[in-house]
């Protein structure tokens, strides 16, 4: 008589029969049965089969053998099927956390120089609490990923060194390294998927706005991300700074040099009878520009030359030296946002 079974671990525990006709009858109901006592009577068979054998303590593995056996001889090949599948399954489980386990094992125990997994993501310091977390979670996705959502050739390949599937652990989760193209991006404003952002205006806003797209994405996008048009998409930042500075300091030089207060006033009629011709101050100021505005503000605003060539002097020399302070500023913040 079966008193006791062999654990797959190599306990000794108690044997009990109910257990096998409970494998047996969700085996069953998965396909259409409800007889619990014709369960019993099969896992009886069984029993009685391994009595036969003369094996008084069975292992799990021995049992489980029998059942499919015991299942097909007396026509229950559709259970059978289901249990074999089922069995199947288990046996995956077991050893995804067999090897889990091992795993985890070396994460929590060894240092990050005795062990490759910890130093598997240069990016990543494993001797520190949050790095090893971080492994846990990768180690076990890869683990899962391999069992249950590989093809099991590509699997085995992969196992093998035969292939080597990059970033496994983030195969079912999201993309693997992007560009992002600033320039379309910030053309009419863009979603970060909390709240809606309106198009920049100068080149700190150009910044800033770059750091929030690289790290919002990053909260839905695995592995390397970049601005392959940094410089062309900053470009148009720092030559909004300069329209925006321009007509600041053109207005503060005709207050100044000419003790007048309607600086800004006349600054920002001239700017917009230029902007209505599609013609803006540039940094390179070689595209007519000063040249127009000198006529503006003599024919509509009484300025004499002299006066004109002495305001635009102090216009361009500002000008340039804030736009390039605003520019260094920016580009110190982008940095030190993007590393902290």
């Amino acid at each position: 008589m079966i008193k006791t079974i062999i654990k797959r671990d190599g306990r000794e525990v108690e044997f009990s029969i109910d257990k096998i006709a409970n494998a047996i009858f969700k085996a069953a109901q998965s396909v259409g049965g409800s007889n619990y006592d014709r369960a019993m009577e099969i896992a009886q068979h069984v029993v009685k089969k391994l009595e036969e054998k003369g094996l008084d303590k069975p292992t799990v593995e021995q049992v489980q053998d029998v059942v499919e056996q015991v299942l097909i001889e007396q026509g229950h090949a559709r259970t059978a099927k289901k249990y074999i599948l089922y069995r199947a399954e288990r046996t995956k489980v077991r050893e995804m956390n067999t090897r889990l386990m091992k795993i985890y094992e070396g994460l929590t125990f060894d240092e990050a120089k005795k062990n490759d997994l910890k130093r598997e993501n240069a990016n990543i310091d494993g001797d520190t609490a949050m790095g090893t977390m971080l492994k846990y979670g990768s180690e076990g996705a890869k683990q899962f990923n391999e069992l249950f959502i590989l093809n099991p050739e590509h699997s085995r390949a992969h196992k093998n060194g035969d292939i080597h599937i990059h970033d496994l652990d983030f195969l079912t989760l999201t993309t693997t390294c992007c560009q992002i193209d600033i320039i379309k991006l910030f053309e009419g404003g863009f979603s970060t998927g909390h709240g809606y952002l309106r198009e920049p205006n100068d080149i700190a806003s150009y910044s800033a706005l770059a750091c929030i797209a690289i790290q919002s994405n990053q909260n839905d996008q695995h592995g390397g991300q970049s601005i392959p048009n940094f410089d062309y998409g900053m470009a148009k930042g720092v030559a909004k700074t300069y329209r925006r500075t321009y007509l600041r300091n053109l207005g503060k030089a005709i207050d100044l040099l000419l003790d007048r207060e309607d600086g800004q006033d006349i600054a920002k009629a001239a700017y917009e009878k230029l902007e209505s011709e599609h013609l803006y101050p540039v940094l390179a100021n070689d595209n007519g520009y000063e040249e127009k505005l000198k006529e503006i503000l003599i024919s509509d605003h009484g300025l004499n030359e002299k006066q004109v060539d002495k305001i635009l002097k102090f216009v361009l020399k500002h000008t340039v030296k804030e736009t390039d302070r605003a520019t260094y500023q920016a580009m110190e913040a982008l940095v030190h946002n993007l590393n902290t």
